[in-house]
C-alpha cells in the first residue's frame, strides 16, 4: 500500500493547472509552489494521459459525420492537385515553347 501523500488532490489538481496553463516551465511553476519538479512533472504526464481518448473509443456521431466530410474533401483536393499537375509544364523549354 502507497503511503499517504502530504498533497491533496485539490492541491495537485490546481498545481497541474497552474503548469498547464502558465508561460513558465514546470521546473519554474513547481519552484513557486515549493515542490519537487519531477512531482510535478509527474501529475502534469499523469493528469495529459487522462484526457487522452482511449485509442479504441467509438466516434460520436458527429465526430463520424465530420471525419467523412474530411475524408471526402481530402479526396476532392487531392484530385485537383492531381489535375493541376497534369497542366503544369515540367521544363524551362517547355513553359517557353522550345
Amino acid at each position: 500500500m502507497a503511503p499517504p501523500s502530504k498533497y491533496s488532490p485539490e492541491f495537485r489538481e490546481e498545481a497541474v493547472q497552474i503548469a498547464l496553463r502558465s508561460s513558465k516551465t514546470i521546473s519554474e511553476v513547481a519552484r513557486e509552489l515549493e515542490l519537487n519538479s519531477e512531482t510535478l512533472r509527474g501529475w502534469v504526464k499523469k493528469y495529459q494521459k487522462q484526457q487522452e481518448p482511449a485509442p479504441d473509443a467509438e466516434l460520436t456521431v458527429n465526430e463520424r459525420a465530420r471525419l467523412k466530410e474530411l475524408e471526402r474533401r481530402n479526396h476532392e483536393l487531392e484530385m485537383e492537385v492531381t489535375f493541376l499537375k497534369k497542366g503544369v509544364p515540367r521544363t524551362r523549354e517547355a513553359a517557353c515553347g522550345s
